[in-house]
């Protein structure tokens, strides 16, 4: 994008400009270089990506041109769209982030309709964890969709990381909920009280050791790996996870999660087994109303299940 020789006939517009950097993108092996393109030149110019639509034969004045050029640059080697202009919409809200915390993901969204859907057959008020909490997106959208709905919910909201909470708590105030989530820094469940909660959310850590290796290279070197890896087989901290909630729910709450495709028989397996961790006075039997929920690709992302 070099505007040395340039004519009015071959002036850098701003479709111009799009043009040039979605075939440059693409190049380099983005999924979405167009969007891409257009997220990245709306940052630049300061307004909403619509707005580039009334305005695609105007020249931006230099200053945009430049910043938009260092954007390109950096997304061109790898780094995140939502890192570079700060923000991530998530069921349709928009959430801060930076490399403190994972970039929410659409495929993150089929915990909340779930959630949702078992909140509106139920009678309040509801307790509700969200364990490995990141960026806030699922704490702060339960909260906000129960809110819509006239319902009336608690939700507490951990993670291990206090950076991570710095951003959780900045997208709290951002969407005025702070008087519905309360955030710990905490291991999982820890903060709870033993069959306090109506339901348990989680985005936990559940790539292996190896897998972790395969990622693609914007995720290995630009998302914190406290919140990608679990361990050796990836199933370590879900294991973990489902220990904790057969505790810390109430009996007949709902515990549903995210996990990678590859895991997802081993946890309908562990859930299958045992809802009561070693050391329980009262074995409570296996969880109930077992389900795998598949993603948009119809691979199995995200699972759901009763405690006893």
């Amino acid at each position: 994008m070099s505007d040395s020789g340039s004519t009015q006939s071959e002036a850098w517009t701003i479709l111009r400009m799009l043009q040039w950097t979605t075939e440059h993108l693409k190049k380099q092996g983005s999924p979405s270089p167009r969007l891409d393109a257009e997220v990245l030149f709306a940052h630049a110019r300061n307004c909403q990506r619509i707005d580039l639509y009334a305005a695609f034969n105007e020249e931006p004045p230099e200053s945009v041109k430049a910043i938009f050029r260092d954007l390109v640059k950096r997304r061109a080697s790898g780094e995140p769209v939502a890192y570079l202009v700060g923000r991530k919409e998530f069921f349709s809200l928009s959430f801060a982030v930076n490399q403190a915390c994972l970039i929410p993901r659409n495929e993150t969204e089929h915990i909340i309709t779930e959630c949702i859907d078992r909140l509106k057959k139920a009678q309040g008020p509801f307790l509700i964890a969200d364990a490995c909490t990141g960026s806030g997106c699922i704490a702060i959208t339960i909260a906000k969709e129960s809110q819509r709905l006239g319902l009336t919910a608690s939700i507490v909201a951990t993670d291990l990381s206090p950076e991570a909470l710095q951003v959780a708590k900045q997208n709290i105030e951002q969407h005025n909920v702070q008087d519905r989530v309360e955030t710990f820094q905490a291991d999982l469940l820890e903060p709870l009280a033993d069959s306090s909660c109506d339901f348990v959310l989680s985005n936990p850590p559940y790539v292996s050791d190896l897998e972790y290796q395969k990622l693609d290279k914007s995720v290995r070197d630009y998302e914190p790996k406290i919140a990608l890896v679990s361990g050796p087989s990836g199933m370590e901290i879900i294991e973990r996870l489902v220990a904790q909630a057969a505790v810390k729910l109430k009996p007949g709450g709902w515990l549903i999660f995210e996990h990678s495709p590859m895991i997802a028989s081993q946890c309908t397996e562990l859930l299958a087994s045992t809802a009561t961790p070693s050391g329980a006075s009262t074995p409570s039997g296996p969880w109930s109303d077992l389900r795998t929920i598949k993603d948009l690709a119809g691979l199995p992302r995200v699972t759901v299940a009763r405690r006893p």
